[in-house]
C-alpha cells in the first residue's frame, strides 16, 4: 500500500486528541501483569513475518512498550534485545530479552539509551496508547542507527479507555496516517511505508507502518 498523504509543514493536533477516557495513572492500570496475547496467533505471525523481514539477524533490537513476549523469530539470533514497558513481571517472563527497562513513555518520552544504540525498534499493538507520541518517535529516531527500521503494529483490539480520542475517532485507513504522520513529524524518519498484512480468513487485522532512521534531530 502507498504511504498515507503527508503535507508538511503541520497544523499541531490539539490537545484534545491526545486525552483518554481514562486518566489515571498508567502505573496503576498495568499494575497487575497481563500474561494474554492482544492478537490472535494468526496475526502475531504477521508481525514476526515483518520482523523477519525488517530487523537484521545479529542486530541490536529495542522492543518499545513491551511485555512478557516480544513475537520476534524463534530461528533469528539478536545480539542484544531490550525491552521497555510498564509492567515488571511481564518484563521479567520475556526470555527475548537480554535486558529490560520500566518506563511511562507518556510521563518520560526521553530514551534512556544512547544515539544509535540499535539497529532495529518495534511497537507492537501499542502505539495507539501514546500521548506524546511525535517525542518517543523522534526519540526512537535517535537511538536507532541512520537506516535502522522502526515497525509499528496494531490491529483493532485495545483497551478502550486508554486509547487517544484521536485513535477513537478515526477508521484503520485513518491510524495508518496518524502514524504516518507521528514520523513525519518527528523529523528524523524517511522512506515511510503504510501496509496491511491482515491474515484474513476470520483472523484479527494486521496493519504496520515502517519508517527508517535517519538519526538525531540537528
Amino acid at each position: 500500500m502507498p504511504q498515507p498523504p503527508i503535507d508538511p509543514p503541520f497544523t499541531a493536533l490539539p490537545s484534545s486528541c491526545f486525552t483518554r477516557l481514562d486518566e489515571s495513572p498508567d502505573e496503576s492500570f498495568y499494575a497487575s501483569p497481563r500474561f494474554v496475547t492482544h492478537i490472535d496467533d494468526a496475526a502475531i505471525a504477521a508481525v514476526t513475518q515483518l520482523y523477519r523481514e525488517y530487523f537484521p539477524a545479529g542486530g541490536a533490537v529495542l522492543d518499545l512498550m513491551s511485555s512478557w513476549i516480544s513475537h520476534l523469530p524463534h530461528d533469528v539470533s539478536y545480539r542484544r534485545v531490550v525491552g521497555l514497558g510498564l509492567n515488571a513481571e511481564e518484563l521479567a517472563a520475556n526470555t527475548r530479552l537480554d535486558a529490560w527497562i520500566v518506563q511511562n513513555l507518556n510521563e518520560t518520552p526521553r530514551l534512556p539509551f544512547e544515539t544509535g544504540d540499535f539497529d532495529a525498534g518495534a511497537i507492537c499493538v501499542s502505539v495507539d496508547y501514546l500521548t506524546r507520541p511525535v517525542e518517543v518517535m523522534r526519540e526512537c529516531g535517535r537511538v536507532l542507527r541512520p537506516g535502522g527500521p522502526l515497525v509499528v503494529t496494531f490491529s483493532n483490539r485495545c483497551f478502550p479507555t486508554k486509547v487517544i480520542a484521536a485513535w477513537r475517532m478515526l477508521d484503520d485507513r485513518g491510524h495508518q496516517a496518524l502514524v504516518a504522520r507521528y514520523f513525519a513529524e518527528a523529523g528524523n524518519w524517511d522512506g515511510i511505508e503504510a501496509l496491511d498484512r491482515s491474515p484474513g480468513a476470520g483472523a484479527d487485522p494486521l496493519w504496520a507502518v515502517i519508517a527508517r532512521s535517519t538519526g538525531p534531530v540537528s
